[in-house]
């Protein structure tokens, strides 16, 4: 399985979520620059992304939404605060209205996002930063947990078909 594991910290105010795959770095990269992959993975697989707008750029946002079964849509939008090619990536990620401005009443977190190559090929470790451990809670309560880990057991088959 591709989700090594993930691991909400209170203490920390973080959720970590690590996973390995068996192909090279910049790969894994382009899982997170590329918006079209994005939309093959970002999201559990009932509720797939479809992203607007995709500025990989720092300072850039992306704006996207998730579609759910029963057609009910999540809106969230990115701004990209670093970019080290093909190391890691960080962004504030939030929820949003449906034209994609940022929600007020939902916590934004940051994200950071290291690839590190290992002997088998690539671990990803997504360390989602929280302002209060409440905040942490509201999210996991809500599926963060369940649907980052549904999302990223989606990669595999996408490294593998390319």
């Amino acid at each position: 399985m591709t989700v090594i594991n993930a691991t909400p910290d209170p203490e920390a105010k973080t959720l970590t979520l690590v996973a390995e795959f068996p192909a090279a770095p910049k790969a894994v990269w382009q899982l997170w620059a590329d918006p079209r992959l994005l939309e093959r993975w970002w999201g559990p697989p009932t509720y797939p992304a479809t992203f607007r707008e995709h500025d990989f750029t720092v300072g850039g946002q992306a704006k996207y939404h998730m579609t759910g079964p029963e057609g009910d849509r999540s809106n969230g939008w990115w701004r990209f605060t670093a970019l080290d090619e093909p190391n890691s990536l960080e962004f504030v990620d939030g929820f949003a209205d449906e034209n994609g401005n940022p929600s007020t009443e939902m916590p934004e977190t940051t994200i950071r996002v290291d690839v590190d190559e290992i002997p088998s090929g690539t671990r990803m470790t997504i360390t989602s930063h929280f302002a209060s451990a409440e905040q942490l809670e509201q999210l996991v309560n809500m599926g963060m947990l369940e649907g980052m880990t549904q999302a990223a057991g989606q990669i595999d088959a996408i490294l593998a078909n390319g």
